[in-house]
């Protein structure tokens, strides 16, 4: 069962979300909040699988939200949603450790299966847009790209193509097909990609990815 916590100011947003996830068998909606602050009140009082984050809410924002979340002792994964696909705040967040965005106006099948695939260890990342992203907001980033190149050139050939995949947006599942290996190799390889580049998480290693110019 994947335990979820819906954070929105946007009792509405709130209400439309749970009664979709609650129609999964597989999910269960256990917290919702308003703020990030009640999010972080309800992520430490219960055990919380994926949380669902608005980027902008008052008193604490999700990007503030999504590093508190995720410095906890056990932290949830987090898909972001956001009104604009392009919007700088996104950006942010992916780098305090989101493991993806959503539109709000994402398909309900798509909110689910990202759900899923965010527990499961993987990232939701529509290709085109996290591209689009990550170009306009790369001046953000902290990272030099020789740096960058550094951690990418302790990686193994076969390990770099793993990356390259993986920061185009692609599952695991679909690493797999491409590479002609099996899903559990793929887990394998991307478990020591993220050691390797001293990286929390998929979308950080894609960003990673981009400072070296691999994508």
């Amino acid at each position: 069962m994947i335990r979820v916590m819906i954070v929105d100011d946007d009792a509405l947003v709130r209400l439309g979300l749970a009664d979709l996830l609650d129609s999964d068998a597989a999910i269960e909606v256990v917290a919702q909040a308003a703020d990030g602050l009640q999010a972080i009140e309800e992520a430490q009082a219960r055990r919380v699988d994926v949380a669902l984050v608005d980027v902008r809410m008052p008193r604490m924002d999700g990007i503030t939200a999504t590093a508190r979340l995720r410095a906890l002792p056990h932290p949830p994964k987090i898909i972001t949603l956001t009104t604009f696909d392009l919007d700088e705040y996104v950006y942010n967040a992916l780098t305090a450790g989101a493991d993806g965005f959503l539109l709000k106006d994402t398909d309900p099948a798509e909110i689910m299966r990202a759900v899923h695939l965010v527990a499961a260890g993987s990232a939701m990342l529509h290709p085109t847009a996290a591209r689009k992203l990550i170009d306009r907001y790369h001046h953000t980033a902290h990272r030099e790209t020789a740096t960058a190149r550094a951690h990418i050139d302790r990686l193994t050939a076969r390990e770099r193509d793993v990356l390259r995949l993986l920061a185009e947006g692609a599952t695991n599942a679909d690493i797999a097909d491409t590479l002609g290996m099996r899903e559990s190799t793929v887990k394998a390889h991307v478990s020591r990609i993220l050691t390797t580049l001293d990286v929390t998480n998929r979308v950080q290693a894609a960003l990673l990815a981009r400072d070296a110019g691999q994508i």
